[in-house]
């Protein structure tokens, strides 16, 4: 720590802030850089999908810090995009020519939606990754359009239940069999499909998007049936990227993301990563991963922190059980672990008919991961398991 004298973060999401916090808690004097594209102070995004969109709540009230910044004695970059880095000189060149440099550094980056093949660029069709965004649709579902969602993960799929909230017309468009058949897996996929029918959502399933019509804005998404989905908005929702871009041919090693080691340092000394943009390998899983979901955002960046200023060879390995969630109409989806369509799938707690359960997801007999829906409480404990290499028979008896 007491070679470093100027540390940049780049990245000025939950990341990015969390870790310019950790770095004044770890008693780090020397200067303090963080970075953001875009124009706003750090913000809450998983509000925009719900609360945001529908209206109940103004962008005021999702500011990630409520204390003055003037307090983290640092110098804020916002609006000012990182293009390129160097490591040899340790400086970061941003968008317009400022150039920033450092002898540490957070990427903090995050991730950037992605778009369909062939996507025209007309009005009416949205993406949501940003409070510009999400007050961008909340306009536009002011006028009580036919709205189509693509893509039925996390993200679409509450976007789909926040306009159906609204009292809108829903069609939700998926690729795969079930909505989440990747994050959670057909069984819970259908689950969460059967949820949004019964309150109104037509769910298309198993059907890719062929092209869309409307010359001046959207009137309509082509599926690859033959069908025809009639709309006046469009909300793509398949995902994100890293953003990883501006550290080509910075030596940086890429893989998904930023490719760490099991500390969060990069191939590079000096430079870790943490959020959205971070892939390690995990022990605890023997797996490398990278995480999008918010707590995962806040642990790395405290670790990411801590493997930057530690000794040489003190830094420890992030051993992490991921934690998400995911609020649709009154169904609160909670999990731990990391769960896989393969796994051995055991239902308790409730039953799907009650929208109110546990889903206990088994590898060769040990507990990898935990899904609870509207059953809360139990997580913790349930996490603490999966921790410990617990075993699915141990996990029946939270359950």
């Amino acid at each position: 720590m007491s070679q470093m004298k100027r540390i940049a973060v780049v990245g000025a999401s939950l990341a990015g802030l969390r870790a310019a916090e950790f770095i004044r808690r770890a008693k780090f004097e020397g200067e303090l850089v963080l970075i953001g594209d875009e124009v706003h102070v750090p913000y809450d995004r998983p509000p925009l999908s719900k609360e945001v969109l529908r209206g109940e709540w103004e962008p005021e009230r999702i500011a990630l810090r409520r204390g003055s910044y003037d307090e983290l004695n640092l110098q804020l970059l916002l609006g000012q995009r990182a293009v390129s880095l160097d490591t040899a000189k340790r400086e970061i060149r941003l968008e317009g020519g400022t150039v920033v440099s450092f002898d540490g550094m957070v990427i903090a980056t995050g991730g950037q939606v992605r778009e369909l093949p062939h996507q025209p660029h007309v009005e009416g069709i949205y993406t949501l990754r940003t409070v510009d965004d999400a007050l961008a649709i909340r306009a536009a579902f002011a006028s009580k359009p036919r709205v189509a969602v693509i893509g039925a993960g996390f993200i679409g799929a509450e976007v789909a239940a926040s306009a159906q909230q609204l009292g809108l017309e829903v069609t939700m468009i998926e690729a795969l069999e079930t909505p989440l058949a990747l994050s959670l897996g057909p069984r819970l996929g259908r689950v969460l499909q059967d949820a949004h029918e019964r309150r109104g959502v037509r769910v298309l399933c198993g059907r890719r998007v062929e092209g869309f019509g409307g010359t001046d804005r959207i009137e309509s998404v082509l599926l690859d049936d033959g069908t025809r989905v009639e709309c006046d908005v469009v909300v793509v929702g398949i995902g994100v990227s890293p953003s990883v871009s501006w550290l080509a041919g910075s030596g940086i090693e890429l893989d998904d993301g930023v490719r760490c080691d099991e500390t969060l340092a990069s191939s590079v000394p000096g430079i870790v990563a943490a959020g959205d943009v971070a892939s390690w390998h995990n022990p605890l899983f023997e797996e490398r991963m990278r995480v999008e979901h918010w707590t995962n955002a806040v642990e790395q960046a405290r670790h990411a922190v801590s493997s930057l200023l530690a000794a040489p060879g003190e830094a420890k390995a992030f051993e992490s059980v991921p934690m998400f969630w995911s609020d649709q109409f009154d169904i609160k989806i909670q999990g731990v672990g990391r769960p896989k369509p393969t796994d051995d799938l055991v239902l308790a707690g409730g039953t799907p008919e009650s929208e109110k359960f546990i889903a206990l997801y088994g590898r060769a007999g040990r507990l990898v991961a935990a899904v609870a829906f509207n059953q809360p409480p139990k997580l913790a404990e349930l996490r603490m398991l999966i921790a410990k290499r617990g075993r699915v028979d141990e996990a029946l008896k939270i359950a």
